[in-house]
């Protein structure tokens, strides 16, 4: 199956999306890279335990996620990737 994002995909995201609400299992979420912070990654959530989530990306072979950085706490979410704006060809919500 093809991953959801390819490299070089621009997006538009809501930053409020998860500020009243907790992510679901299923969801696309923007969190920090917990080795270069100031870069965001958009991950799938996986599984939600509590105050955290386990983050996994579409590709799994050539994904850093949860597994190698360990949990993300639903507080860390900076918001829902929702929009691919290009390349145009692929332009259209993203789910």
């Amino acid at each position: 199956m093809r991953p959801t994002l390819e490299p070089g995909d621009w997006l538009l995201a809501d930053p409020d999306a998860y500020v009243e609400t907790v992510p679901s299992v299923g969801d696309l979420v923007l969190v920090p890279d917990p080795r270069e912070p100031s870069r965001l990654l958009v991950k799938r959530v996986a599984e939600v335990h509590g105050d955290d989530l386990f983050v996994a990306g579409d590709a799994p072979d050539a994904s850093t996620d949860s597994r190698a950085f360990g949990s993300v706490a639903v507080d860390a979410v900076e918001g829902r990737p929702w929009f691919r704006y290009w390349p145009l060809r692929h332009a259209g919500r993203v789910r």
